[in-house]
């Protein structure tokens, strides 16, 4: 019986620790500076890792930093991989199954893997990696969840996704509508039909490089019709972005407030009663 009980205890500290753990690794809350140091810590070690991008020529200097940001990194990966359960709350087992197919694990393992094949020639089978360099930009991504903003938004473009894709499925058929309407109009400035696609793009976006470019009074006509049409349509998705993040900014002020005044209530009570 006491063994049972003493196996419940260690169990239980286990359980606080690695949700203290999850607690420090996650976006820090309100007065939790443990948790605040390792979300600087991780920001820098994101930004430091990716100066040597902006130079050609390497330094001995990138070497040391590269090696100090990638242990980073793998701790980082390995702390959230065993308090995987915490995160997406569907068990020990299966979530420690699942948690490397997540996008987040996904995105911490592609800014991992560059670093380690650079460092170590023995990784013959993921040497390949060195020869996309431009894949290390993927730590950029790192630093997304660092931030409260960049989880709003992604929260507001998860709960928008219904809208969004109504938008986006609208654009891609005014793209390809605009590219066949401008491939037979304007035949000899467009030779092929991606040209087309790529004109209708940048038109509906108004950007407009003027690589290409329609020279008849019929193709200006249409890339007149098709830049007001993209004024339009690149405005609905930002709209309903703002929308959504001006109320997720709402109803977080909001639980502030009630947190506030919860807090307030009880400590008025409390002094009450004594």
């Amino acid at each position: 019986m006491n063994n049972n009980s003493t196996t419940t205890n260690i169990n239980k500290k286990k359980n606080i620790w690695r949700k203290r753990l999850f607690e420090i690794i996650e976006v820090s809350e309100s007065g939790d500076y443990l948790s605040l140091f390792y979300d600087v810590l991780m920001i820098v070690s994101i930004v430091v890792s990716l100066v040597p991008m902006a130079f050609k020529k390497p330094f001995d200097l990138f070497t040391y930093t590269d090696v100090v940001t990638t242990t980073l990194f793998i701790i980082d990966y390995l702390l959230r991989y065993i308090t995987a359960d915490y995160k997406t709350n569907r068990g020990p087992v299966l979530s420690f199954i699942l948690y490397p197919f997540t996008l987040w694990a996904i995105i911490d393992l592609m800014s991992i893997l560059p670093s380690i094949t650079f460092l170590y020639d023995q990784f013959k089978m993921l040497r390949i990696i060195i020869m996309i360099k431009t894949l290390k930009i993927v730590k950029v991504f790192k630093s997304f969840r660092y931030s409260n903003s960049i989880n709003i938004i992604s929260q507001v473009i998860k709960s928008s996704k219904h809208p969004l894709m109504a938008v986006g499925s609208l654009a891609i058929g005014y793209i390809l509508t605009s590219a066949l309407v401008i491939f037979n109009v304007e035949s000899k400035s467009f030779d092929t039909f991606f040209d087309a696609v790529y004109w209708a793009t940048v038109s509906l976006t108004t950007v407009g490089y003027g690589d290409i470019y329609p020279v008849t009074t019929e193709g200006r006509v249409i890339a007149m019709i098709s830049s007001l049409c993209g004024i339009a349509l690149i405005a609905l998705p930002a709209s309903i972005i703002t929308a959504g993040y001006m109320d997720s900014l709402t109803e977080i002020d909001r639980r502030r407030k009630e947190t506030h005044s919860s807090i307030t209530s009880s400590t008025d009570t409390y002094v009450n009663e004594n």
